[in-house]
């Protein structure tokens, strides 16, 4: 039996253009800048760059507060993606063996919490995703923490993203790494993951981590900025946090593969110098993470 496995934690549900904002739809160079990367791709698309993982962790986002219930029409045909969690829901169990989902959940719907139930009993989905900035609520406000205090309740993991966005509606505020230690503090039980290690906050990430038993982050989105990923890699190496890092792709801005072979290099930044270096075998012991036993998925 294969003791080692690689997990992906961080990508995205297969969407179709006319289910994504005006902001969202063909990123530009601010996301990524050695290329563009287009938001709409199809299931074969999603499966074929997620190969490389032995299992990998999918979500929507929910980016308004209310939405039509609907259902998809196939791998490749759009349909009605007003429910997000929906169309995740349909795309897991076409691949159970290798997909597990997420729900998306926005604080200021009034059926938020009606909606974590049937995602979680309904559709199985065994987490929650939530970016604050890009949803626009307050990561602090009631309505949000209710939703905390039920993922605690029922061992549901939360990734926030944290870190910031060119989105010029985002607001960089709401998902700054303090943030997660206020929510940590009062949900010492919520297993939580601070999305692309907070860049470029990576030393507030690091302490935030450092402080909280069941606060992990991940390196999504990193590799493509080389001094910022070694330089968040070796704050973790110095603050023994390593061994909560979570291997993370953030697809489709990125893929698993693409993202491997970048954390493999994160020391070629300082080839030639004196400046220190992140252990070769931790950066494996990354890629190798079974980061499910991590966060109680399995």
């Amino acid at each position: 039996m294969r003791l080692l496995m690689i997990v992906d934690v961080h990508s995205h549900t297969p969407q179709f253009r006319e289910h994504i904002p005006d902001g969202m739809r063909q990123t530009n160079p601010a996301w990524r800048p050695d290329r563009a990367v287009e938001s709409v791709y199809t299931w074969t698309n999603f499966m074929e760059a997620a190969e490389p993982a032995d299992r990998t962790l999918v979500f929507p986002i929910k980016w308004h507060p209310t939405e039509r219930t609907g259902s998809v029409n196939g791998p490749d045909k759009p349909g009605d993606w007003s429910d997000a969690n929906i169309a995740t829901a349909e795309f897991v169990r076409a691949f159970p063996e290798k997909l597990i989902g997420f729900m998306s959940l926005h604080p200021y719907d009034i059926h938020a919490l009606e909606e974590l139930e049937r995602c979680r009993t309904d559709f199985g989905l065994k987490g929650i995703k939530m970016g604050a900035n890009y949803q626009i609520f307050d990561p602090l406000d009631a309505r949000a923490l209710a939703i905390y205090a039920e993922a605690e309740r029922h061992c549901l993991p939360i990734l926030f993203h944290i870190g910031t966005s060119p989105v010029r509606m985002a607001p960089i505020r709401y998902a700054h790494p303090l943030v997660v230690d206020e929510i940590a503090q009062r949900y010492p039980d919520l297993k939580i993951i601070m999305a692309h290690m907070g860049h470029p906050w990576t030393a507030d990430t690091v302490v935030v981590v450092r402080k909280h038993p069941n606060v992990y982050t991940d390196i999504s989105g990193l590799f493509y900025r080389p001094f910022t990923q070694w330089e968040a890699l070796v704050r973790a190496t110095e603050w023994n946090i390593l061994d909560k890092v979570l291997l993370a792709s953030d697809f489709p801005i990125t893929t698993i593969q693409e993202t491997i072979d970048g954390l493999r290099r994160v020391n070629a930044i300082v080839e030639g110098t004196e400046l220190p270096r992140v252990p070769e075998e931790r950066i494996e012991e990354i890629i190798n993470r079974n980061s499910l036993s991590l966060l109680g998925l399995g």
